[in-house]
């Protein structure tokens, strides 16, 4: 798409926003996968209208205060990306986009005092358990609550549990083949803290010893998609200071959004100073899924045990997982290891289930609406476990399967993995 943005004006960002928008050839190939085009059925709510918008924005056409809406409705789910013949790197132009608009942007007293406590609360795990205890005890008056407030008490489970204190280091058990460093991640050690737990039993099962080194935060991708970039900018430097990855055969993350954000390290940093360490950190970079259907393809992966009677699993393509990082097939290789099992496909299984970041916190009505279309979709296959790999996916996807009356069990991937090895299945 031919254009006129200043890119000498903008800076190293620009660029990359530049690069997205010549890739684009407008064929529209991106609106069928688009999850608010799906909802609304307006161009400019659609990836190729987005761009447009961005563009106009950008070349000082259309004043951002025209545009910012329908970019607000972007879920960043990047199915677009996946769908596109061109190539467009759609996440790579949303994510810089949003950066450089931010400090442009008028917003009221409330959204920003809602979005500076989303962005001090997510990142603290500590802080994020006990506002999520606290909102156990309100979540009664949930109903009589504005939308703003009702969403995160909505999106609570019934039980939030402990948390669970995980070791700097985790020794193999047995003879040592890897040795990996762990990002321990924010939401899941507050919400669902058995995922790491269950992680770090899975690898060091299979001869993995793991290092959760000190000094390490928040991924960053909650700000750096919500267009907080200096402070996405502090946490992506303060990883790069934590994680050395020469020392490391991987450095493994267990949430879709967190690996994801971790790999986009080198176009946060484009062309400053330190965006080659952040390219050689993005290098070592994986899913757990990733990495255990590695270990699995080579033959070092020990066999799980059979379960005591057939499961139907059901599996949720988180988003950051599919479409970010191009990993379908890895957790579906795990799963199918498990004799027993049978892994079932969600229809409309490249459809965001709304989550996405903080998405269901700022736009509830649309994330709303496509937890309803997901958990239905995957009741659809009458499963007996509902499997994903991302702390979003899992919280938004529980939420809804239960308001649809269903009591079936959602859980990580390496979860179902370590039921497994522990013959508990």
């Amino acid at each position: 798409m031919n254009h006129e943005i200043p890119v000498q004006n903008i800076g190293p960002q620009g660029e990359v926003m530049a690069h997205a928008v010549d890739a684009c050839v407008h064929c529209g190939f991106c609106l069928p996968a688009c999850p608010t085009y799906a909802l609304l059925g307006d161009e400019m709510d659609s990836p190729r209208g987005r761009i447009v918008l961005m563009k106009e924005v950008l070349e000082g056409e259309l004043a951002l205060a025209d545009a910012a809406p329908h970019l607000d409705r972007c879920l960043g789910c990047q199915a677009c990306v996946s769908a596109c013949p061109s190539g467009v790197p759609y996440g790579e132009l949303i994510t810089s986009f949003r950066g450089w608009s931010e400090p442009h942007r008028e917003r009221s007293p409330l959204d920003r005092a809602k979005r500076a406590a989303i962005l001090k609360i997510l990142p603290a795990p500590k802080v994020f358990s006990l506002a999520a205890r606290a909102g156990q005890y309100t979540k009664p008056l949930a109903p009589l609550l504005p939308a703003a407030l009702r969403a995160p008490l909505d999106l609570l489970p019934e039980r939030v549990p402990a948390m669970q204190p995980s070791p700097r280091v985790t020794p193999a058990r047995g003879r040592r083949i890897g040795r990996v460093a762990f990002l321990a991640g924010c939401a899941q050690q507050a919400l669902a803290p058995n995922f790491n737990a269950a992680t770090l039993r899975v690898l060091a099962r299979n001869g993995i010893e793991v290092v959760i080194p000190e000094g390490q935060g928040c991924c960053g991708a909650a700000a750096l998609h919500t267009g907080a970039r200096d402070e996405a900018l502090r946490l992506v430097r303060q990883n790069l200071a934590a994680f050395d990855p020469d020392e490391y055969d991987a450095i493994l993350s267990n949430a879709a959004g967190c690996g994801a954000g971790l790999k986009e390290y080198p176009v946060v940093l484009h062309g400053l100073p330190d965006e080659e360490q952040a390219r050689a950190f993005a290098a070592k970079v994986q899913d757990i899924s990733e990495f255990l259907a590695g270990l699995l393809r080579q033959g070092d992966l020990e066999p799980p045990m059979p379960t005591s009677r057939p499961l139907t699993v059901a599996y949720h393509d988180a988003c950051h997982l599919a479409h970010a990082q191009k990993i379908r097939l890895a957790p579906r290789e795990l799963l199918r290891a498990i004799p027993g099992v049978t892994v079932a496909e969600v229809p409309e299984g490249d459809l965001c289930c709304g989550s996405a970041g903080t998405y269901n916190l700022e736009q509830p009505a649309l994330a709303n609406e496509l937890g309803v279309r997901k958990a239905g979709n995957i009741l659809s296959t009458t499963p007996d476990l509902v499997v994903s790999g991302n702390i979003g996916c899992h919280t938004q996807i529980q939420s809804h399967v239960r308001r649809q009356g269903s009591r079936v069990p959602v859980m990580h991937t390496v979860e179902l993995l370590d039921l497994a090895y522990r013959g508990e299945l």
